[in-house]
């Protein structure tokens, strides 16, 4: 007997603070999160409001998701909106060490090359809080949000920071769309979902 498919509901503005929250758990060892934030406390103080930068208009457009009662939780970016570019530069600037600024500006200008210029659905941030993985979470999450991309029928795309999520995203129809690195930083995967 298989277990139902966790449901989605969707986030709204009161929920912003509990998504972070998840997001900043689920990112704890993610390479390139960390890399960047590599001291604890640095991580816990800044990864919310990146988090936010990167996909908080999600809120605003009705494509926050969450699952497992706010254990896991999607970011979508529909069609023409785009992470709060001011904001992500203001907290990298404060967040990121200067030994690795340069670095860090390189990957997020190959991240800005590689964005589909076609209109797409962007899954800036997906996470699950480790004492909740392995419950079909992330799953729920990812055919909830790609079942919108079929119905507008949108290519979805995303940029894995963690390798251990390739083979998920590739279950789901993503593709590898090459690699962005720059110095010392771990791979980003951009990936892209073609709509069905």
């Amino acid at each position: 007997m298989t277990s139902p498919e966790p449901s989605v509901s969707e986030s709204g503005p009161d929920d912003v603070q509990r998504v972070a929250a998840t997001m900043t758990l689920a990112f704890a060892a993610d390479p390139m999160a960390r890399w960047s934030l590599a001291e604890p406390d640095r991580f816990l103080t800044y990864f919310p409001r990146i988090a936010h930068a990167f996909g908080g208009r999600a809120f605003e457009h009705g494509s926050a998701h969450e699952a497992g009662g706010g254990a896991a939780a999607a970011l979508w970016l529909p069609p023409g909106v785009e992470p709060d570019e001011e904001a992500l530069g203001a907290v990298f600037d404060e967040a990121v060490p200067d030994a690795l600024k340069g670095e860090v500006g390189a990957v997020l200008e190959q991240m800005d090359e590689r964005h589909p210029k076609e209109p797409h659905w962007y899954l800036p941030m997906i996470g699950v809080d480790p004492a909740r993985q392995g419950q079909g979470l992330g799953a729920a999450l990812l055919r909830h949000g790609l079942a919108l991309c079929d119905r507008d029928g949108l290519p979805a795309y995303l940029e894995s920071s963690n390798p251990a999520n390739i083979s998920l995203y590739e279950r789901f129809g993503f593709e590898r769309a090459g690699v962005i690195r720059a110095g010392s930083s771990p791979e980003l995967v951009p990936m892209l979902r073609r709509p069905r």
